[in-house]
């Protein structure tokens, strides 16, 4: 079915009696997992002239910046290999410095140069999922030696240079915080001020549901149900990074997508990382960088400005900012959390 007509089916089968407000959803799937749309307060004519703009801000972040199947970011990476210059349009730059600059905030614990490292763990395939054997150590130090990062990429002048031919791009980290901006900013266009984006639980809202705000539940990395619950002010985004979300097997042991760059084997001082923050891009790169600086989150969140932070610990401890502390709800039979200044 056309993503558009499942998108009007489900906003007029909510649409339901127009004498006072109500909440309008529309689902549909990208980026390999389900967004849920939540509008507050939208008469069904609004709804409905939302949904091609929806539509259009997912399937155009989803096609450009895929990491293994054809698309403006293969195309990149490509040019990059063979040491050639290319032609970039300015969404495409800007998405890139943003990346950049996020980077370098996170002392590239958030990495996006780092893709053939990505692609040596087996993620940027479509069955990452399935045992395989972990890259042999020498493809891991022939990864170190060149130690790829952002700043090897060059933009001037409308396109794209790379001094460093090991670099290969993937937005994995960001991409749907992107993406998530981008419908939000469409949802703007529309008039609409009320609004949720869940992008496969991580989500951005603005406004709130009539005089209640937005409650949003942040996920048990272990076990069913929520570990805490929080109430958004206005327009704030909630992303989490977790070692459950991606990961593989292999003789018994269990290997997460979350990388740490400076090792080359998956980060593992957290099982979760939830970040607060008005931007979906900055929340989404920051829970990446966050999860993987693991004891010394709060370094990294400080040279980030990041000041809501929630980690949970392998040992079940959950840590936080002070910020964080004062925003959150830890939910019952969950032990204090361990409040640690940035």
């Amino acid at each position: 079915m056309k993503l558009t007509a499942l998108l009007f089916i489900c906003l007029t089968f909510l649409s339901g009696c127009e004498s006072e407000p109500q909440t309008r959803q529309a689902k549909f799937f990208a980026f390999g997992t389900e967004i849920d749309v939540s509008l507050y307060d939208v008469d069904t004519e609004n709804a409905n002239n939302t949904i091609d703009a929806l539509e259009q801000a997912f399937s155009n972040v989803n096609h450009d910046w895929h990491a293994w199947q054809p698309s403006t970011l293969t195309n990149i990476n490509q040019a990059i290999s063979e040491g050639l210059p290319i032609a970039i349009k300015p969404d495409a730059a800007e998405l890139i410095i943003l990346a950049k600059t996020l980077a370098n905030d996170s002392q590239n614990l958030f990495n996006p140069a780092a893709g053939k490292l990505f692609e040596l763990w087996g993620f940027h395939q479509d069955n990452w999922f399935e045992s395989h054997p972990p890259p042999a150590q020498t493809e891991i130090d022939h990864w170190l030696s060149n130690t790829p990062t952002m700043n090897d990429i060059h933009i001037e002048n409308g396109e794209l240079t790379s001094t460093n031919t090991e670099v290969k791009l993937g937005f994995g980290g960001f991409a749907k915080g992107f993406a998530v901006d981008a419908a939000i900013k469409a949802l703007g266009q529309q008039g609409i001020t009320n609004a949720i984006v869940n992008i496969g639980g991580d989500l951005r809202a603005i406004g709130s549901h009539g005089k209640r705000p937005w409650i949003i539940g942040i996920r048990h990395p272990r076990h069913q149900g929520i570990i805490a619950s929080i109430a958004l002010k206005g327009d704030e985004s909630v992303f989490t990074s977790g070692d459950y979300e991606r990961f593989f097997q292999y003789e018994g042991k269990r290997y997460p997508h979350i990388i740490d760059p400076r090792t080359a084997y998956p980060a593992d001082q957290a099982t979760s990382v939830t970040v607060l923050h008005t931007k979906a891009s900055v929340a989404d790169a920051a829970a990446t960088a966050l999860f993987v600086a693991g004891n010394e989150w709060p370094t990294i969140a400080k040279s980030m400005g990041i000041t809501h932070v929630m980690l949970v610990r392998p040992d079940g401890d959950i840590e936080m900012s002070p910020q964080m502390e004062k925003r959150i709800r830890l939910t019952n039979n969950i032990k204090p959390a361990i409040i640690r200044e940035l």
